[in-house]
């Protein structure tokens, strides 16, 4: 029998393999993952996260699911708008949780907060549990992410919302290939002098470009069940916000 791949970074890689993969580029550099990020970006990516916020208007009382949550960075900034209510930030990679419990913003909302390991194909929630459900900058590694929005749908409660962030399809070519300079010689080199870990950076560049576009992304959503669907660019596409509903 044949058997599955997928891909990891550019390379194709058996299917079972991926999760274990990418468990390991994040336990290595979890404990500089937001330092990096600041780098990476240049600060943008607060403004991308600000921008998701605006979209997603936060109430109280809500209930957040924020998957490949990580560092806690949506959760945090959900629950300050939010005012009040609980966020559950679930990772497949018990490192990245461990380092956001550490940031000083936990200790201010533990008693808002649960941190679960868990794998976002197979969520261990019940169906219908969930005013909102964020992924930022975590779906493009995930094996299946049409799976993944299909768990999506499942959890969140009729009314519920889902929004994605994640790195995205420049459209103009000439802006496209100024960014690939700067991803591919840049951002594996900032890896390696702020994480030393070179590799690990080469990799998230290369899962980028594997990622579908804005318009085949949006169709995955609507195929998981979500209405109201619609995408924003963020930076001329680098970024991108989908939203969805669960009607």
């Amino acid at each position: 029998m044949t058997r599955k791949t997928t891909h990891f970074g550019f390379q194709e890689i058996p299917e079972e393999e991926k999760a274990g993969r990418v468990r390991g580029v994040f336990g290595s550099v979890a404990s500089r993952y937001d330092v990096m990020n600041d780098a990476m970006s240049m600060g943008i990516h607060r403004v991308w996260k600000d921008a998701m916020m605006d979209w997603l208007a936060p109430r109280p009382g809500q209930r957040l699911l924020d998957v490949a949550g990580g560092t806690g960075d949506i959760s945090f900034r959900f629950l300050k708008r939010a005012g009040e209510g609980n966020a559950t930030v679930l990772d497949l990679t018990e490192e990245m949780l461990i380092a956001g419990r550490q940031r000083a913003e936990a200790e201010q909302m533990a008693g808002q907060l649960d941190w679960v390991v868990g794998d976002a194909m197979a969520l261990p929630f019940a169906d219908n549990s969930f005013d909102v459900y964020t992924v930022s900058f975590g779906i493009r590694n995930m094996t299946d992410p049409q799976q993944v929005l299909h768990e999506a749908f499942r959890v969140l409660r009729p009314g519920g919302r889902l929004m994605v962030l994640e790195f995205s399809q420049v459209p103009n070519e000439l802006l496209r290939k100024v960014y690939d300079l700067y991803s591919f010689h840049i951002i594996p080199r900032l890896g390696q002098v702020i994480a030393q870990d070179r590799d690990s950076y080469q990799y998230l560049v290369e899962s980028i470009r594997r990622f579908p576009d804005q318009e085949t992304f949006l169709g995955m959503v609507r195929k998981a069940g979500f209405e109201n669907t619609a995408y924003r660019n963020l930076t001329f596409g680098v970024a991108c916000l989908h939203s969805g509903w669960k009607i």
